[in-house]
């Protein structure tokens, strides 16, 4: 994949984190902290949360296409370096009470339905683009066929 694509493809994950970052916060801190205000500062959480979130996804860069195995294997490499750096946040933070085991399993939890979410939405955009491609070539076959 050419860099340039490859950026507007991270470009596009951030928007994607930032929202199911910020829906995931909601939920979580509805669930476990009900009473607390945030800030205005703090309003900006899942967008830092969605920027960190993305130096892990450079481990899918490749200037060939990978194979699937390889595929697979980046894959799962970002996906614990996500838990990791989530996980840090987590642990780091005042905010976030980490000496609950069902606070830190959440978070955990979050991550991985996140991961899910962005690579399903991922695939059902490549994969409208792959049929239009598709349409488009047929098409141009049958005209200069």
């Amino acid at each position: 994949m050419e860099f340039r694509r490859f950026l507007v493809n991270k470009l596009i994950l951030f928007f994607m984190l930032s929202t199911l970052i910020t829906v995931a916060v909601a939920l979580i801190g509805t669930a476990f902290d009900s009473g607390a205000r945030l800030s205005y500062g703090e309003l900006l959480a899942p967008v830092k949360y969605a920027a960190l979130c993305l130096l892990p996804t450079l481990a899918t860069w490749s200037r060939h296409e990978l194979s699937t195995r390889a595929l697979i294997l980046r894959k799962a490499l970002v996906l614990v370096l996500l838990e990791a750096v989530i996980l840090l946040i987590a642990f780091t933070s005042p905010a976030i009470d980490t000496t609950r085991t069902e606070v830190v399993l959440t978070l955990a939890g979050s991550v991985i339905v996140i991961f899910v979410l962005v690579n399903l939405f991922n695939w059902l955009r490549d994969s409208a683009e792959a049929k239009k491609l598709n349409r488009d070539l047929a098409a141009f076959q049958r005209q200069h066929g």
